[in-house]
């Protein structure tokens, strides 16, 4: 009987991980250039910035869109061929301690940034205000990649969260957007 019920899990388990759903997408992520010469290199928010917005290929399964904004904060170590480059992470938001997170709702896709724990290390030269505008920027490009083949537009609403007394300017970066074309009227 035991066998039976352990063959019976292990096809279920079995065919339920087959059943997963696995894309391979692009996701953008704010990247630090620290440890590189690319320190004048002008960002996607127009400042001179060590740092950048670039695309990675990921293969995700989960909610979309959700896991695609979770994946914005996936740790980064940028491969190299030269040994003197030794940064084991680039992506801002984890460098920072900054969390992100998604939830669809029914006005749209809610979006929060948790800056509570944010510490910034000394050798990323950057404020958190232009951290969590190149964030915002990757998560406009990420979900604009996502959204683009979507037949219906995507709001967004993207709140600062965790933002003390000393934090509090950050909240005025939230924001809400629409991803995507709205439909022309039919009249």
């Amino acid at each position: 009987m035991k066998l039976l019920i352990s063959a019976l899990m292990a096809g279920f388990l079995g065919a339920s991980a087959c059943a997963s759903t696995i894309m391979v997408v692009p996701v953008f992520e704010p990247l630090s250039l620290h440890g590189t010469d690319g320190d004048e290199a002008i960002s996607d928010t127009g400042e001179a910035l060590q740092a950048c917005v670039m695309p990675r290929p990921m293969a995700l399964t989960g909610a979309f869109p959700e896991v695609l904004v979770d994946a914005i904060r996936r740790p980064h170590a940028i491969p190299t061929n030269n040994p003197n480059y030794q940064v084991q992470e680039a992506n801002l938001l984890v460098l920072a301690n900054i969390g992100i997170r998604a939830e669809m709702a029914t006005e749209g896709l809610a979006v929060t940034m948790d800056v509570s724990q944010l510490s910034i290390p000394p050798e990323v030269d950057l404020t958190a205000r232009q951290i969590l505008k190149l964030a915002i920027v990757a998560l406009r490009k990420t979900l604009e990649e996502y959204q683009r083949p979507q037949p219906n537009p995507l709001a967004v609403n993207l709140v600062i969260e965790g933002a003390d007394e000393a934090k509090a300017g950050l909240r005025d970066l939230n924001v809400t957007f629409v991803i995507g074309e709205i439909p022309a009227s039919g009249n």
